[in-house]
């Protein structure tokens, strides 16, 4: 197997603004997995709080040897040893291992949904992400996405009801709020999430920071909505220590290491009665088909990082009428277009 990779810049729409940071490129890595004449794709996207950047994931490929590997489907020893090679870097790790899905699916035939035997009409709503802004800004944005029958809302900052307030001016679709941890005060966030239940508000994400965890778990204890973790937990282990601390997980194929512990994730999840969103960076149309496929078995999904950026260069999963809509290609199920 020959890897091979290059830098790339995503350029955003609108500039993407959270409760701590605002920016208007996100870098991503570009991996291409080759064997026997078939090629994988895979991709590293790198917002600022996962700390890899373009240098570090190249120091990672660059480390990484495949040549003791002459059968692609040998997967799981393929990736505990991508694993080894250093700790962390796990969006330089989801990158190879979205990149042999793609390979292993092309050379079966099949896309992964149908190797894993699941039904796409299962397939849930996306939401579409509405960052913090201007109100004229926000308006703009919340009628781009009327297509959209769920859309999640970016909190944290002092301006939090007037955006719910404001986005209400436009649609009553259903909402979902991410605070992004910015949230300190638990008495506080209970208050405002009573409040948000009244504007039909489904769950919320990370509303504290990950470290407060005896905040946390007092908050999902007395909230009237579900909570989300995000930045409080990355890999499969820290599940069972957030059971009662959150009631549902949201798995993003950059923290997992790539789809083989995401979907060992949803089992661990359910096993421990919590609710699962898929969810995504800011990415190509690679990783979030990539992330697609498993969204048969989630209960929501946030897979709309594709379509905030100008300049994708693959073609994939499709949100029709609001649908996560996975096609038959082999694979992750993308195709190259740039």
């Amino acid at each position: 197997m020959k890897l091979s990779f290059r830098p790339y810049e995503l350029q955003l729409k609108h500039a993407f603004t959270l409760a701590s940071s605002s920016r208007t490129t996100t870098p991503v890595m570009l991996v291409e997995l080759e064997f026997d004449g078939v090629v994988g794709y895979g991709e590293a996207s790198m917002p600022p709080y996962l700390g890899e950047s373009h240098e570090t994931v190249a120091k990672f490929l660059k480390k990484v040897d495949l040549t003791a590997f002459n059968d692609p489907f040998r997967m799981d020893e393929i990736l505990e040893y991508i694993d080894s090679v250093e700790p962390g870097n796990r969006a330089a790790k989801a990158s190879v291992d979205i990149a042999l899905h793609d390979l292993v699916g092309k050379i079966m035939g099949q896309p992964w949904y149908k190797i894993w035997g699941l039904n796409p009409d299962d397939t849930p709503l996306t939401s579409f992400t509405i960052g913090i802004d201007t109100p004229e800004v926000i308006v703009t944005k919340t009628k781009e996405a009327s297509e959209f029958k769920i859309l999640k809302v970016k909190m944290g900052r002092d301006n939090d009801k007037e955006l719910v307030e404001t986005i209400r001016t436009v649609t009553d679709v259903p909402l979902c709020v991410d605070v992004n941890q910015g949230w300190k005060d638990k008495h506080q966030a209970l208050d405002m999430i009573h409040w948000l239940q009244e504007k039909g508000i489904v769950f919320v994400e990370q509303p504290m920071p990950g470290g407060q965890v005896d905040d946390m778990a007092w908050l999902t204890a007395h909230s009237p909505l579900p909570t989300v973790a995000d930045e409080a937990f990355q890999r499969i282990h820290d599940i069972p220590k957030i059971k009662d601390v959150y009631s549902g997980i949201n798995i993003k194929l950059m923290k997992s290491t790539g789809m083989r512990e995401a979907k060992k994730m949803i089992d661990v999840a359910r096993a421990l009665d919590m609710k699962v969103m898929i969810g995504c960076m800011t990415e190509t149309s690679c990783a979030v088909t990539a992330a697609s496929q498993l969204s048969p078995l989630v209960d929501w999904a946030d897979l709309d990082g594709a379509l905030l950026i100008k300049n994708d260069v693959f073609d994939g999963m499709k949100v029709i009428d609001g649908k996560v809509t996975l096609n038959e290609l082999p694979g992750i199920g993308i195709r190259k277009i740039n």
